[in-house]
């Protein structure tokens, strides 16, 4: 880890508007990750692109708010956004295309951020444009060889392919995945065998430090090459799902990079998840008795 006390951590990726029902809320996977990472005590960096219209400078002024750094590209492309529909609190997305996080540049602002990280978090959607995934790999091969690269594989719409998934379980330390995205994965590279067969393939195939199933409301399971975390989904009171995925990562990493076992990162992940699941958008403020 670098000689600061807090760990750096940094999402690179989709930042933009989650619009819901009730209004709209600051998100983007990796940024989410940025958030609660940083809500626990990280510092916390976006890498991403707005445009130059009122929703990019609001989302400038929610990342000042909650203490986000960033290096954000201005772009002549509007600021993100996606339709969220909720459906007994689970979220249908519309991804609006050609928007600002379809076209983040290479930047000396961004490498020298990158340069610093402990953590990387990363995914596929933002690799739906040449311009942003051409970025996406130059910055991953000039992160510190010591820092975790986090691959959230976020499949949404068509916007993935087996080819952009093999060459970025190459880069990955962590892979996360749940239990829709497995029988995608499971058609995408033809395999076969029991949900647990194919994480501990994959966990072993592309030499992972961790592999992350989550079964939403049922269970998850974290595998190593070392032993096998497994913890039941609590019950509480959902009022969305929005970034709890998101937030179980962040903290999951967040744990890792101090310093806790992965049963005790991971019994800390599933809190905070279930906590984000109690309150409305990706980015709930956090109580005194969650963070550190």
């Amino acid at each position: 880890m670098n000689n600061n006390s807090k760990p750096v951590v940094v999402g690179i990726g989709e930042i933009l508007w989650d619009m819901l029902p009730g209004g709209k809320r600051a998100g983007g996977a990796p940024i989410n990750f940025v958030y609660h990472a940083a809500a626990l005590g990280a510092e916390g960096y976006a890498v991403s692109a707005v445009g130059n219209d009122a929703d990019g400078r609001a989302i400038v002024a929610e990342l000042k708010q909650n203490k986000i750094d960033h290096v954000l590209a201005l772009t002549p492309y509007p600021t993100g956004k996606v339709l969220v529909e909720l459906k007994n609190g689970i979220p249908a997305y519309t991804i609006v295309e050609n928007v600002a996080w379809d076209h983040i540049p290479y930047s000396d602002d961004a490498s020298a951020v990158i340069r610093r990280a402990d953590a990387v978090c990363f995914g596929t959607l933002a690799s739906r444009s040449p311009e942003s995934r051409d970025t996406l790999i130059r910055l991953l091969q000039e992160a510190p060889a010591d820092a975790l690269r986090f691959f959230d594989i976020n499949l949404r719409g068509n916007y993935y392919s087996a080819e952009l998934i093999h060459r970025y379980l190459g880069f990955a330390d962590i892979f996360k995945l749940n239990d829709d995205e497995i029988g995608q994965i499971r058609n995408l590279f033809s395999l076969d065998g029991t949900d647990e067969e194919i994480c501990r393939l994959l966990l072993k195939q592309y030499n992972l430090q961790y592999l992350i199933f989550t079964a939403g409301e049922k269970f998850s399971v974290i595998y190593s090459p070392q032993g096998v975390s497994r913890l039941n989904t609590p019950a509480v009171p959902v009022v969305d799902t929005v970034g709890a995925g998101d937030a179980f990562s962040g903290a999951f990493v967040y744990g890792i990079l101090t310093g806790k076992s992965m049963a005790d990162a991971h019994k800390n992940a599933v809190r905070v998840a279930a906590f984000v699941c109690t309150r409305s958008g990706a980015w709930p403020q956090y109580p005194a008795d969650m963070k550190g």
